[in-house]
């Protein structure tokens, strides 16, 4: 594809844009962007942008998405419980921004790779079974970061950025074929973002 094609084909993608993945991407830029300031907006207009798409998912047959989007809306709640949590005593917030220590590097990385497999194979299946359309390799890739991102981001540790950063950069191109070209275009901002997320939490977490 030539450069010439491949904006004739994102302009002809945002023209077809509908207004559930308008509402949709700029719900979740400002999500991403309220989790950089560590602001617990962050979860209710999460909410907004994983719910649509829930659905958006499983009509581009992006089954692996859409069981992350299923999964970030049942994280956004418990992320808002754990960021609004306080020490009775002395009325602070008791969940703070830490770096992951060796232990919890391996957890992240065999929660990962549990996720991968599992999310792997059901696709594959699902696309003999009814889903030709699937990507297993690429959905899985994205989906199993981004659970692990969104877990951690819930337990406000740097290392979820990193997840966050390797989500972007799959879904980019996974969007863009699926058509969602201004999902796409989203996932390219929302990549500068983790690694703006990424540099803004570094400087403020606690070593433990």
């Amino acid at each position: 594809m030539t450069v010439a094609q491949f904006f004739e084909q994102l302009i002809a993608g945002l023209k077809q844009t509908g207004l559930l993945e308008f509402v949709a991407v700029f719900a979740g830029i400002g999500s991403v962007w309220f989790s950089r300031k560590e602001n617990i907006l962050v979860y209710p207009i999460g909410l907004i942008n994983t719910i649509i798409y829930i659905y958006l998912s499983i009509k581009g047959h992006l089954l692996g998405e859409a069981s992350v989007n299923f999964y970030y809306t049942v994280m956004s709640i418990y992320g808002w419980i754990l960021w609004t949590k306080k020490d009775r005593e002395k009325q602070e917030l008791v969940l703070h921004i830490t770096f992951s220590n060796t232990r919890e590097w391996l957890i992240q990385i065999s929660f990962f790779a549990a996720f991968y497999f599992l999310i792997f194979f059901a696709l594959t299946w699902a696309k003999h079974a009814f889903a030709p359309e699937a990507i297993p390799w690429a959905d899985a890739f994205a989906s199993a970061t981004a659970y692990t991102g969104m877990w951690l981001m819930a337990r406000k540790k740097v290392e979820s950025w990193i997840w966050w950063i390797a989500t972007n950069m799959a879904s980019i191109p996974l969007y863009f074929i699926k058509g969602y070209v201004f999902t796409s275009v989203q996932f390219i901002v929302l990549l500068i973002m983790a690694i703006a997320g990424w540099i803004t939490w570094h400087k403020k977490a606690v070593r433990v």
